[in-house]
């Protein structure tokens, strides 16, 4: 046998035992370290492949699949079947596969496994549903609910204003320091997922209710325990500690009640409220799409389908012959 064929043989059967003894609880190890160090993912999003990714080496555990490379396409759908007859929603469905999708993605072309199983398999279709938005009026009474005579109030009112006037991720608010903001300008640095910078503009109201906490509230909270971690952090907790999303999601409910909404209320439906208020009033989408952070525009169309059920209620009230 000619020499070359004798080594390519070799590293044949080497890469094949490699590839065999590579477990489905390594590969997601691998894959979420890579997730973590090379793509520099949030924790939030970590969490949601882990999750995913944990409920599936579960199923497959329990059908004795536990190689990479034992994994076919068919335990891909019958694993979709079985999120189907657990009441997943399509879009849950959905997002499982698409963490399925980028797993395998990544062990192939480590070489970890021969090939991805996901490959021949369609997302479950779904419709698109339009996001839960706050009225005008709904939001002047939610930002009208802080009492702004208060330390605890100038700052909840500074949030809540810079939330809905920038349209941030909840990350993004609590994650904002001193620096970002440039009060002159009129403008924060944001940094969105995968730490990607952009610009975004913050209106007169919200500057000067940033300015003022800044100025004369932000100090009386660095006297808590927890000051010396407070760092640069814009948004403070009362014991000196930089602010969680799920300390301001909790302060959010209690003003949401306080100002009589009767709506189930998340920081991300001031999101959703900042941008239908803008498109609704005639702003570019691509301009839209800057300030909230979309790669992709076709996330942000879905508030031209709001805009258009304004345009007809609007016509249907004023047109004479509606």
């Amino acid at each position: 046998m000619p020499r070359a064929r004798r080594k390519w043989e070799t590293c044949a059967r080497d890469y094949h035992q490699v590839v065999g003894a590579t477990t489905l609880d390594q590969g997601v190890q691998q894959f979420l370290d890579h997730l973590k160090v090379e793509r520099e993912l949030s924790r939030a999003t970590l969490q949601a492949y882990g999750a995913d990714l944990a409920v599936f080496t579960h199923f497959a555990a329990a059908r004795s699949v536990t190689a990479v490379n034992q994994v076919r396409g068919i335990d891909i759908l019958d694993h979709l079947v079985g999120l189907t007859k657990d009441a997943l929603s399509a879009r849950s469905q959905a997002r499982h596969l698409i963490a399925l999708r980028q797993f395998f993605k990544f062990l192939k072309a480590e070489r970890l496994c021969e090939v991805n199983p996901t490959e021949d398999v369609d997302l479950p279709r779904f419709g698109r549903r339009l996001p839960v938005f706050l009225t005008i009026d709904e939001v002047d009474r939610l930002l009208a609910a802080p009492d702004r005579n208060t330390s605890r109030g100038a700052r909840d009112g500074a949030m809540l204003e810079t939330l809905y006037a920038t349209g941030l991720r909840v990350s993004e608010l609590v994650r904002l320091r001193l620096p970002d903001v440039n009060f002159q300008a009129g403008y924060l640095l944001a940094f969105g997922k995968g730490k990607k910078e952009r610009l975004v503009p913050v209106g007169e109201v919200a500057l000067a209710s940033m300015l003022h906490y800044v100025e004369s509230v932000r100090a009386t909270f660095l006297r808590g325990r927890g000051a010396a971690r407070a760092g640069d952090s814009m948004f403070l907790t009362r014991l000196g500690r930089p602010m969680t999303r799920q300390g301001f999601w909790k302060l959010l409910c209690g003003y949401v009640v306080a100002a009589g909404i009767n709506k189930a209320i998340s920081p991300h439906k001031l999101r959703h409220s900042f941008a239908t208020h803008l498109v609704e009033r005639g702003a570019d989408l691509r301009a839209v799409q800057a300030m909230l952070g979309h790669a992709d525009i076709g996330t942000t169309e879905i508030y031209t389908h709001l805009s258009r059920g304004h345009l007809r209620s609007v016509y249907d009230k004023f047109h004479p012959r509606a």
